[in-house]
């Protein structure tokens, strides 16, 4: 699918390089302390080797893939349906002001329709405007539930 010049596929196992390298920038803006730097990519590949997530990437013409975006398929109980969770939307800086993040957007709903979900679910920083403003214009709403969350120490993430 293309959307405003901007070419998405389906990552696979010959695409886990640069899969890993934008999903390493990813953690890296929200400041995740990875000790082994080969885990990214380990992790995308854990992922999509077993089917348990779906990653899309965005290719930009002249400046090459550099956007991606994760869905983990989930269920709803209040929905009593599947849902989908949007982990993970990231563009590099190199490829921004160019419509993969919208792009990326669009295919996970038009994806999840598609699959007859009830809905797409996702969380940003409280400081992320720029992410908000995107999502809202999408049609995303802002819930009325808290989020909690219970860390529990893992080694070699922090």
């Amino acid at each position: 699918m293309s959307d405003q010049g901007v070419v998405l596929r389906v990552a696979g196992h010959g695409d886990l390089d640069v899969a890993g390298v934008l999903f390493r920038g990813y953690l890296d803006f929200y400041e995740v302390k990875v000790e082994d730097p080969d885990a990214p990519r380990a992790y995308l590949a854990e992922r999509i080797r077993g089917g348990e997530s779906l990653v899309l990437l965005a290719d930009v013409p002249g400046a090459g893939t550099v956007g991606f975006a994760q869905v983990y398929r989930t269920f709803s109980s209040l929905a009593l349906r599947p849902m989908w969770i949007l982990s993970d939307l990231y563009v590099d800086p190199s490829g921004r002001r160019t419509g993969a993040g919208r792009a990326l957007l669009r295919e996970v709903l038009r994806r999840a329709r598609e699959a007859g979900v009830s809905g797409v679910q996702l969380e940003t920083a409280y400081d992320n405007h720029v992410a908000q403003a995107l999502y809202e214009a999408e049609g995303f709403e802002r819930e009325e539930f808290h989020v909690y969350f219970h860390g529990l120490d893992v080694p070699g993430v922090g």
